[in-house]
This record gives C-alpha cells, sequence and structure tokens, in this order.
C-alpha cells in the first residue's frame, strides 16, 4: 500500500480550529484508549460540515461537527448523522464505525461525533498523484459504485427497524417544495430568482414514486476506495442527508455532480470528481446500468435530472448565504454564486428538451 496515495487531511482553516483541552478530556472519558498527543488536521472536501482528523499515537479518529452560523432546519445534524449510521451498520456494511456523540456544546460550541478513520482512496477532482487507473478500471469503478448505491436502495429497512429515519410516501413532493423553501431563504441579490425551474419542477411531479433508504450524497469523493485496488469500496461516508426517500430522485442527485468528458467548461470548472476520464460512464450510460439492474424500463429522467441540478443549486447557495453574511471566512465558497447561475442554466436547458 503506498502512502501517497491515501487521502489526507491538511492544516485547519483559521476560525474553524478545535479546542484542544476540552475536546481531549472528552475524547479521553468517552472514548478511551487514546495515546500521545493530539494532532489535528481537517479535510477541505466538504462544503457543509466541517470534518477533522485526529491522530495519535496509536490511531486516528474522524470528529464532524457542524459550520458556525445560520443553519436551514433540520441540516447539520450531528445526533441524527451517528445515530442513524449506528443502525445501518449491522445490515449495510459499507457504514464506518460510530465511536462517541455529544449534544453538550460547553466542549466546542456545538454538537459533534466521532467515528473510526478508514485509510484508503477518495476520489476527488482528480485521483491522488502516483494512481494510474486504466479506462477497465474507471468503467469497473462506476459499475462498482452503482452496485453499492442499489445495495442501499434494496436494504430492508423495515425489517432492520429503520423506518422512522423518514416521513416516506410523498418524499417526492416534500423535496420539491422543500428545497424551493430553502432557495428562497438563502438567496441573495446576485443570484436569479429561479421562478422558471420551481415551477417546472412542481406541473412535472411524477405520478408514482419507490420508497427505500436513500444517501442523497452518493458521489465519488463520498466513497472511499481500497489504496491496493481502486475498484473495490470500503466505505461510504457523509450520510447527513440519509433518508427514506424515492430512489431515482436520490440517483437524480448523484447525476447533479456527474461532469461526463464532452461537458461544457463551466462544468469541468467545477468538477469535484473525475468522471470525465476514459472508461467512466456518461450520465445516459448511468440511467441505463442502473435501470437494467433494477429491473426498470428506462425512463424519462428529465425531472430527476433537473431535480438533482435545482436542489444542487439550494446546497450551494444556502453555503454561499452564510460567506456573503460573513458566517464563514473559507475563501473557496466566495464565488459559489456563479456556479447557482450555471446550475439553474443547466435545469433550463433539460426543461426545454420535453
Amino acid at each position: 500500500m503506498s502512502s501517497s496515495i491515501i487521502d489526507k487531511a491538511s492544516s485547519v482553516r483559521p476560525g474553524e480550529e478545535l479546542p484542544i483541552e476540552a475536546l481531549r478530556q472528552w475524547l479521553d472519558a468517552n472514548i478511551g484508549g487514546l495515546e500521545g498527543d493530539m494532532h489535528i488536521t481537517q479535510y477541505s472536501g466538504g462544503a457543509s460540515n466541517w470534518t477533522y482528523c485526529l491522530q495519535f499515537d496509536n490511531r486516528s479518529v474522524i470528529l464532524r461537527r457542524p459550520p458556525k452560523g445560520t443553519k436551514a432546519k433540520g441540516a447539520h445534524d450531528m445526533g441524527r448523522e451517528y445515530r442513524l449510521q449506528k443502525s445501518l451498520a449491522p445490515v449495510y456494511d459499507k457504514v464506518p464505525t460510530m465511536l462517541g456523540y455529544t449534544d453538550d456544546e460547553s466542549v466546542m460550541g456545538a454538537e459533534f461525533y466521532v467515528m473510526e478513520k478508514l485509510d484508503g482512496i477518495i476520489p476527488r477532482k482528480h485521483f491522488p498523484r502516483g494512481l494510474e487507473i486504466s479506462a477497465e478500471q474507471a468503467n469497473k469503478l462506476c459499475e462498482v459504485a452503482l452496485d453499492e448505491l442499489i445495495k442501499l436502495h434494496n436494504v430492508d429497512y423495515k425489517g432492520a427497524g429503520l423506518d422512522h429515519i423518514g416521513k416516506g410516501e410523498g418524499y417526492t413532493e416534500r423535496q420539491i417544495s422543500g428545497w424551493i423553501n430553502r432557495y428562497n431563504k438563502a438567496k441573495t441579490w446576485n443570484v436569479p430568482s429561479g421562478k422558471k425551474v420551481m415551477h417546472w419542477l412542481e406541473a412535472h411531479l411524477p405520478e408514482k414514486e419507490t420508497i427505500c433508504i436513500t444517501h442523497n450524497d452518493y458521489r465519488f469523493d463520498n466513497l472511499v476506495l481500497a489504496a491496493d485496488d481502486p475498484t473495490k469500496i470500503i466505505g461510504v461516508l457523509d450520510w447527513e442527508l440519509a433518508t427514506l426517500g424515492d430512489p431515482l430522485m436520490d440517483l437524480g442527485n448523484t447525476l447533479a455532480y456527474w461532469v461526463q468528458a464532452d461537458d461544457d467548461f463551466m462544468a469541468k470548472n467545477t468538477q469535484r470528481q473525475p468522471t470525465d476520464i476514459p472508461g467512466m460512464m456518461t450520465r445516459q450510460e448511468v440511467i441505463n446500468y442502473y435501470c437494467a439492474k433494477q429491473g426498470l424500463e428506462p425512463r424519462d429522467f428529465d425531472f430527476y435530472e433537473v431535480y438533482g441540478l435545482f436542489r444542487l443549486a439550494a446546497i450551494v447557495q444556502q453555503i454561499y448565504y452564510r460567506y456573503h453574511h460573513k458566517q464563514t471566512r473559507n475563501p473557496a465558497y466566495k464565488n459559489m454564486w456563479v456556479f447557482v447561475h450555471y446550475l439553474l442554466y443547466r435545469c433550463k436547458k433539460i426543461m426545454k428538451r420535453r
């Protein structure tokens, strides 16, 4: 295993430091067995919750906490994310082991949880230097990733006692109204109203929905790959948005992040995963593969694609809202308003197809 391709955290961003003494006391009291001094680094990939690596002499663990500033209702719920993964672990083997959680904000001013650290490759915008992926491996990774999503969608959530994690029926309509509301609340002067897209989604709600466990942020940079086999998934991360929902809407969310080789300059400028390299599937091939595996006829996916892109626009705008109102100083968020324009433009292009 080459350590150079293992995903690593970097320096903690200014203003996002953790209280070392209070945190160490909590860790010793609630997890224990952590030897030596604590060295803290931070992952840059997440644009929502803050994720840190806590390194000790004998092991490393991961800490997740919400960001500072105004949060959308129901967002950044660390307790829910912790409990969901703990409940899901017996029936879905790609969930990291949960180690501890607290809602005692006296420790660091926010709730947080700690979980095991999975050492492996995380495919961000590019695969790490030193790792060459053939077209055959890229295609196999697509298949393995989609198979893992299909496995999640086929978990017997009632049998596993997970029917409490979401409302279920009526999910599609709730998602459309909910993301419209979140976008409107987070709107700043420099982004479009989005009304045309909102009205289109409301007018094209599918008549049928299926309910299953959905991840709702399933993309390559939330997968951990084995360092000795980059086509093998050893973990699925970031379960903040997981619920009981419609699997095709979950796939629509995945497609919103899927940049393919013939996409335009703006898409490639904002990509977060290496889905444009030789061998990777196109978005249509993703749809065809998923439907074939699930025994579905490939349906008109316009609604699900527009939904995924609009939802992503709302998420990006919520993040930009915090930067705009000086609730975070992360410079990566400075120009996110431009991306909101682009996502809504993509929505309208798909709407014109219909």
